[in-house]
């Protein structure tokens, strides 16, 4: 995956997050982690207070999202329209929840953004991270955030790699990315527009669009389906055989 591939228009579209104009200005998706902050807590001041109520330090919540008593949460964050958040939900602030996400049970989420749709819903760890429009991460799935020496994460393109100057970033979901079950996401890892990692899988570097990552030297690249504009009709049996077509 070239670092072309990489900028914001080619992996997300931002109209699908209330923080579309967090993006503007920049090339690539990872250049906005360390501004959620601020951004929210200007966002916010601005929310129409008949649609959202502030609780707490800088925590928006639309009147329409669901939570569980037991979700715990810190500021600042801006929880969207008809979003899920089931029980032992971890929140830790820098959080933006667009749309009709789901966070499920037991999962932990920081200075992250969730397009709408997007679902992390089982004992899921998401940090400095930005999850596309209705990316999904299967159970147990994890970004992993820091390096084990502690260094600067690089993102590792095709034509080189790149400096973030973030010792925090965990992974960049392409929209409609699919994460299997208890898989690793190392830290700077990219995952293109729909495309697929295996379950059990310990990511390191770029996943191209439209691919399937079967392992770290096996990525393929997914075949488009043919989609038929007309459906022929079925041949009749022929009489005697019941409902079985002959073959000649």
């Amino acid at each position: 995956m070239k670092l072309e591939q990489m900028k914001i228009k080619e992996l997300l579209d931002t109209s699908h997050t209330i923080a579309e104009k967090l993006f503007e200005g920049h090339e690539y998706p990872w250049e906005v982690l360390g501004d959620i902050n601020g951004f929210i807590e200007s966002l916010g001041a601005s929310l129409p207070e008949n649609e959202y109520k502030k609780i707490g330090k800088n925590i928006w919540i639309h009147k329409t999202a669901q939570m569980a008593p037991t979700t715990a949460m810190g500021g600042p964050m801006i929880i969207g329209p008809k979003v899920q958040i089931r029980n032992g939900a971890f929140l830790r602030g820098g959080v933006i929840l667009g749309q009709h996400v789901v966070i499920g049970n037991s999962c932990e989420i920081k200075n992250s953004i969730i397009f709408d749709e997007a679902q992390v819903p089982h004992f899921n760890y998401v940090g400095d991270s930005i999850l596309g429009y209705k990316a999904h991460m299967g159970a147990g799935a994890v970004t992993s955030n820091v390096k084990a020496d502690k260094g600067l994460v690089k993102v590792h393109a095709e034509d080189g790699d790149v400096e973030t100057g973030r010792k925090k970033f965990g992974a960049i979901l392409g929209d409609h990315a699919e994460i299997g079950c208890n898989s690793v996401l190392n830290p700077g890892t990219v995952i293109g527009r729909n495309s697929n990692v295996y379950p059990l899988s310990s990511v390191r570097g770029c996943v191209p669009s439209d691919s399937i990552y079967k392992g770290q030297d096996n990525i393929v690249v997914k075949e488009a389906r043919e989609v038929e504009t007309e459906q022929e009709a079925p041949e009749a049996p022929e009489k005697g055989k019941g409902g079985l077509k002959v073959v000649k």
